[in-house]
């Protein structure tokens, strides 16, 4: 059972990326004291890099909290409170049984429970992201609200940059839920969802697809094709909306062209890659071996062609 609004001043920190981050700096200067910090493990972020500390464990850090990688050593410090936020770990219940713990979740529960919340809301189309503080319940993302907010999903946003906005919310979201008292949580309600982690494969584009789906995989990052047996990694691109405005003075395009096949005029209308449905410009690229650049510098070495198919 959660404390009282008085009681809650001496937190654990369970966290581990960038963006939860924000969450530890805004937790020691609304006064509460973090006495510890936990994270994920140092890790190698590039092939030939050193194996680097998180961004919450260099945070931590530098503000002088004792860190460690094991969940069980917060049970060594007397804290009021767990507060979790992108960990990254399934919490055990003999923790949970002895420390109480609330949880910043990236969805409006019960949808998008699990891994990659804001990745799958992307990837289906949903209209509005949102945030939950949460109840730590065994179960995963299972324990009753506390406190949720929506944010609305644009039509050009990236994983990247939604999640920035839900961070944005859901800071002050959470230090007001410490400073106010959380109350009693409300069960969700509804049908669960799940947010599997996103694969190689969530991302392949198979460009019989529409281009609203092809475009929303590229918003969530990473997604690829190839050409002549090599990843080619779109990391922009727009669907082209009107045709005709678009392509003029080039003849109008028609079913002849096939999913896959760039335009073959595309050094005169950007790089287009005709989908199920129409086409899809691409914006930024990224050859196997190579480094990401813009679609029309890749396109004026690349020596397409004629009718050439990706994929």
């Amino acid at each position: 059972m959660i404390r009282p609004p008085g009681d809650l001043h001496r937190l654990v920190f369970f966290g581990t990326p960038l963006e939860a981050v924000p969450f530890l700096d805004a937790l020691c200067v609304a006064g509460f004291e973090v006495a510890f910090v936990v994270t994920g493990g140092d890790k190698r972020r590039g092939r030939r890099a050193a194996p680097s500390p998180s961004p919450v464990k260099v945070s931590a850090q530098a503000l002088d909290i004792p860190v460690s990688h094991d969940v069980s050593d917060a049970l060594q410090v007397k804290a009021d409170l767990g507060v979790v936020v992108a960990f990254g770990q399934i919490i055990q219940s003999q923790v949970l049984d002895r420390l109480a713990m609330v949880n910043v979740h990236f969805s409006l529960l019960p949808r998008w429970r699990g891994a990659a919340p804001v990745e799958r809301a992307i990837l289906a189309g949903d209209a509005v992201a949102g945030v939950c503080l949460m109840e730590v319940a065994e179960g995963l993302d299972t324990g009753g609200v506390y406190r949720s907010l929506q944010v609305p999903i644009a039509t050009q946003a990236t994983t990247a940059s939604l999640t920035v906005q839900l961070v944005q919310h859901a800071v002050p979201m959470l230090v007001q839920a410490l400073q106010q008292g959380l109350g009693k949580p409300t069960p969700q309600q509804g049908e669960p969802c799940y947010a599997k982690k996103i694969t190689k494969e969530d991302l392949h584009l198979q460009w019989h697809q529409p281009v609203q789906v092809l475009h929303r995989q590229v918003r969530v990052g990473g997604a690829w094709t190839t050409r002549r047996n090599k990843i080619l990694k779109v990391w922009q691109a727009e669907p082209v909306a009107d045709q005709a405005s678009v392509l003029s003075p080039l003849k109008t395009l028609d079913q002849r062209y096939v999913p896959g096949q760039v335009h073959p005029h595309s050094e005169v209308a950007d790089l287009m890659v005709r989908a199920g449905d129409g086409w899809l410009r691409l914006v930024e690229v990224q050859v196997e071996g190579g480094v990401r650049q813009s679609a029309q510098e890749w396109l004026r070495g690349a020596r397409l062609q004629d009718a050439e198919l990706l994929g």
